[in-house]
């Protein structure tokens, strides 16, 4: 404190100056109607750039909330969607219950780590058993579909990635219904293949690229891509088709888990018949 009055002390005539020029200013600019109006709309372009930028400061550190509700939104569109259609798609059975009308479930959750660029890509997601995550559910975003839950925690969980070499997918040309299988080949993280396709099938660039909800795992319909690239080898069973994800796994952020609460009944149906997986 003795320093700061030193200093003040011994540049008083400055300041002394100083507190003069601004009473000087001030008085001009009262007195001068001209000058007083160039001058406050100066200060309010000055206040309305300063409140701008901390509004936008303000905006920026929110994004993360908004994220997440809008993540939380996009969840709950998402589950009273597939319920519309399960409603639709039972309208006509006298004794559908609610099990079949709520069969999946959606767990909004942020992505934490991420990979893209190896053979086998996995996926660390902020949600585990505590929030009803378990292994085998499927992943998806608001684009198109993700990957598989492998493994949970009590509060994370690590999904296998779309983009991992040893994940097949069943898939269908949706325009004809056609079906076959998309699986990575670990080249561009931009594009999976299309598998089997039989060559009777008439294929079209930007033809759209659905799962079948065969598995049980991955609900009917939703999107994984459009077809980019056509081929057909002389002679060859299949076509050779090349699909542009609809998801890029360099953005991710947001994802919804989905549970099938029918799944461990159809899985013990299955597991009693010993050629089913044959």
């Amino acid at each position: 404190m003795q320093r700061i009055l030193l200093f003040i002390y011994q540049y008083r005539a400055f300041f002394t100056f100083l507190f003069l020029e601004l009473i000087s200013v001030a008085l001009y600019v009262q007195n001068n109607s001209y000058t007083g109006a160039r001058f406050f709309n100066s200060t309010n372009r000055l206040a309305v750039a300063i409140n701008n930028f901390t509004y936008s400061i303000r905006d920026y550190f929110a994004l993360r909330d908004i994220n997440r509700t809008l993540a939380e939104e996009n969840r709950l569109l998402r589950e009273q969607l597939q319920q519309y259609r399960q409603g639709l798609l039972y309208a006509r059975d006298p004794v559908i219950d609610s099990v079949r009308i709520h069969q999946y479930q959606f767990t909004s959750a942020r992505v934490i780590s991420n990979s893209v660029g190896r053979f086998t890509n996995f996926i660390t997601i902020d949600r585990g058993l505590n929030d009803g995550v378990e292994p085998g559910m499927a992943v998806i975003s608001p684009e198109g579909i993700v990957g598989k839950v492998k493994v949970s925690g009590n509060r994370f969980s690590v999904v296998t990635s779309l983009l991992n070499v040893d994940v097949m997918v069943s898939a269908r040309l949706k325009r004809t219904g056609h079906f076959g299988t998309v699986q990575w080949d670990g080249v561009d993280p931009d594009y999976i293949p299309f598998k089997y396709l039989p060559r009777h099938v008439q294929p079209v660039v930007g033809d759209s690229i659905v799962t079948t909800g065969y598995s049980g795992i991955f609900p009917e319909d939703l999107m994984i891509g459009t077809i980019a690239e056509i081929q057909l080898a002389q002679g060859a069973p299949f076509y050779t088709i090349r699909v542009k994800l609809a998801q890029d796994f360099r953005r991710l952020s947001y994802v919804q888990v989905i549970r099938n609460r029918l799944l461990p009944e159809i899985d013990s149906l299955e597991l009693r018949v010993p050629d089913f997986n044959q």
